[in-house]
């Protein structure tokens, strides 16, 4: 398989990618994040074909990969926090709930007219954590949908996941090698 082009900057989708041995390089879409739509799957399937797009785009003989994760809980939609006080309130919300992260993917081959898009699911249970430990989590993890990193072995928010460990990292690597098989891209 050529290597895919990643349209992402996340170190985590990264590491995911290489860990499961799928070749690609990195290059970051410069697209905005805001959407009309209010159902978290709908959103994360759109925001992923949109940075997908993006760059394939930019290279049409190439397998472009998308992706983006968001978090619902309680009735809204958790991005990444846009600073330590928002961090602090997206917390104080997950403290001791349950949440579910949502990751779209999307796989875009221009020059063959292929256009896939899903997503998958992952139930979150947070830990009831003091106002001193939500403090100094808040401070951590600015980039992060949630404002958390279960990847992270400081960051113990979350106590259980049902579903894909990887899901909530920030790339479902079962669901991109469906796509990469459906496309014909792996045996």
């Amino acid at each position: 398989m050529e290597k895919l082009i990643l349209a992402s900057q996340s170190p985590r989708r990264r590491d995911l990618l290489a860990q499961a041995r799928i070749p690609f390089e990195t290059v970051a879409p410069d697209v905005p994040e805001d959407t009309v739509l209010t159902r978290p799957s709908a959103i994360v399937k759109e925001l992923a074909l949109r940075k997908a797009l993006a760059i394939a785009g930019r290279y049409p003989g190439r397998t472009v990969l998308g992706a983006d994760t968001i978090v619902y809980c309680k009735g809204r939609i958790l991005g990444k926090p846009a600073d330590e006080a928002d961090a602090l309130e997206l917390l104080r919300l997950e403290n001791d709930s349950w949440q579910t992260v949502y990751t779209g993917v999307a796989l875009v081959l221009k020059n063959q007219n292929v256009k896939l898009c899903g997503y998958e699911i992952s139930r979150c249970r947070a830990r009831r954590l003091t106002e001193p430990q939500l403090r100094e989590l808040a401070a951590k993890h600015l980039d992060k949908a949630g404002g958390y990193a279960v990847q992270d072995n400081d960051d113990t928010l979350i106590k259980k996941i049902v579903g894909p460990f990887d899901n909530v990292v920030g790339l479902p690597v079962g669901l991109v090698r469906e796509m990469l098989h459906k496309a014909g891209l792996v045996a």
